[in-house]
């Protein structure tokens, strides 16, 4: 029985773990729910040029990887005559 137990639950392991024992619960000592989060303005700067650049390079690549969404422009210089 303890053997069914231990494989169900390596194969199923969306069913989660339930416990009421208290002494299961344990403190985080690496944050408190007190202290307010604080970030450094350079980490914050730098942050954000990263996710600006996964951005960008999110987008060429939905344009490379999708050819048939075609191009979409509206401004008036990018259209020219061929003579």
């Amino acid at each position: 029985a303890a053997l069914k137990k231990s494989a169900v639950d390596y194969m199923h392991p969306e069913v989660g773990v339930t416990s009421t024992d208290g002494a299961c619960f344990g403190r985080n000592y690496f944050g408190r729910a007190s202290a307010a989060e604080t970030e450094d303005d350079e980490f914050a700067d730098e942050r954000a040029e990263i996710l600006e650049e996964a951005s960008a390079l999110k987008k060429l690549a939905m344009d490379y990887m999708h050819p048939e969404v075609g191009v979409t422009s509206t401004d008036g210089a990018a259209f020219g005559r061929n003579y």
